[in-house]
């Protein structure tokens, strides 16, 4: 990939899409100094001296993307990811927003970590980078981190990610003081006594496979709890990765009781089932594990009538030595973020959603839920935009990623639709 220098770039005659700006239809785009300066119908630029020219005839213009689900792994892990390899896998796959998930080593539990991580961002990184803070010390799930003074540092939101918060009063507290700072808790929703040592979902394959399975149960009983627990604090509570048709039910049901509740899923689990580990593929191991087909359509079923905001792509790199030993060993995890938009655009070209509600779920909704700048195209805003081919045929091929993660069960599968040009505040990045 390459990036131009920022100057004064015309879109010409491309298809835009934006439903926050009530935008859809073919039109120009005039960019200058980093913002939408004009939005008109074809033709009716009046172009400054100086520009460059993008030719989008044919093609789709979307705000940027923002992934609220990221793992990049530095500090600590420099081996599976930075920030410099994520953020440019990020940008190729369309976004230019991503939050960085605390799991590092060390945990992003001080302000210390945060500033560290923003000012490696800023340096290094291809877009921007939000922060997650660690709910507890060490993601332990034994004390509460520090979280104001965390939110002062720049986190956006808190999470254990990867680890379950199992003591509900500590779960309690965190949910009382995303009330205080106005900013999300994400649950990692998994009862580990239900889960102990589960490596894949509890069903047939895993019999068949010899593996222990992990019952939907683990995910809902969690759902359930923290739900509760929103309830009774009225804290912003936030339910990541989605799998089970369960917990669906359950969040479709907080919600119509107006609960501060709000939900995401990720590609894998609309698009692949339980047997995609056939084989002992640990490409596909992943946590919480992929489901069964029933739990695949009630997946889909939440992103079509609004119980799911949010096509997050728990972007989760490891090494191929890591991903290589035996299944129960290795770790779970999916490098996504240079497929999550392609394996979307499935949803809609069989019309389980059209493209306006892609927006939502990919830039709209995950703006809004961690109150990040918003990715619009309006005059007067910064130009993040997204620059797609939908016509475009590619065979997914891991070697060719920009992520150091090449941890994918989607090798060789051919999607259609993907990523030109990105543009992140007013630079475009050269996608192909």
């Amino acid at each position: 990939m390459s990036t131009s220098k920022k100057k004064s770039i015309l879109i010409k005659g491309g298809h835009v899409i934006d439903p926050s700006s009530s935008l859809d239809g073919v039109m120009d785009l005039l960019v200058q100094d980093g913002r939408i300066e004009d939005i008109s119908p074809q033709n009716g630029q009046n172009t400054p001296p100086d520009y460059e020219e993008i030719n989008a005839t044919g093609l789709w213009v979307l705000p940027g993307l923002a992934d609220i689900h990221t793992h990049l792994r530095e500090p600590g892990f420099e081996y599976k990811e930075t920030i410099a390899t994520g953020t440019k896998a990020a940008v190729r796959g369309g976004f230019t927003a991503v939050c960085c998930m605390p799991n590092t080593q060390p945990v992003n539990d001080e302000p210390a970590i945060t500033r560290y991580i923003l000012k490696k961002a800023d340096a290094d990184g291809a877009c921007r980078v939000y922060p997650v803070g660690a709910i507890t010390k060490g993601q332990k799930g034994e004390t509460l981190a520090e979280m104001a003074a965390l939110a002062e540092a720049g986190c956006v939101a808190f999470s254990d990610d990867g680890n379950p918060v199992m003591d509900s009063l500590i779960m309690r507290r965190a949910l009382e003081y995303s009330r205080i700072f106005g900013l999300p808790i994400v649950s990692h929703a998994e009862d580990t006594r239900l889960s102990e040592e589960g490596v894949m979902n509890e069903g047939i394959t895993a019999t068949r496979l010899g593996l222990r399975g992990i019952p939907n149960a683990a995910e809902d009983v969690m759902v359930a709890r923290d739900i509760a627990l929103c309830e009774l604090t009225k804290g912003r509570l936030h339910v990541a990765h989605v799998s089970t048709r369960g917990s669906i039910r359950l969040i479709r049901e907080a919600k119509s009781r107006g609960l501060p509740v709000t939900a995401e899923t990720c590609p894998h689990y609309f698009t692949i089932t339980e047997e995609a580990v056939a084989g002992f593929n640990t490409a596909a191991k992943v946590n919480p594990p992929l489901r069964s087909k029933q739990d695949v359509a009630a997946v889909c079923e939440g992103l079509t009538d609004g119980t799911i905001d949010v096509i997050a792509t728990d972007h989760a790199p490891h090494h191929r030595e890591e991903k290589a030993m035996g299944f129960d060993n290795a770790p779970p995890g999916i490098s996504g973020l240079e497929t999550a938009l392609s394996l979307s655009l499935r949803l809609v070209s069989k019309g389980v959603i059209d493209l306006n509600r892609l927006v939502e779920l990919m830039s709209v909704n995950p703006c809004g839920i961690m109150s990040i700048p918003t990715r619009k195209i309006a005059k007067g805003v910064d130009a993040n935009l997204v620059i797609i081919d939908p016509e475009l045929e590619w065979e997914v091929a891991p070697d060719l990623f920009v992520s150091l993660g090449k941890n994918t069960p989607f090798e060789s599968l051919r999607l259609k639709g993907r990523v030109v040009k990105t543009i992140v505040y007013g630079d475009v990045i050269e996608c192909l």
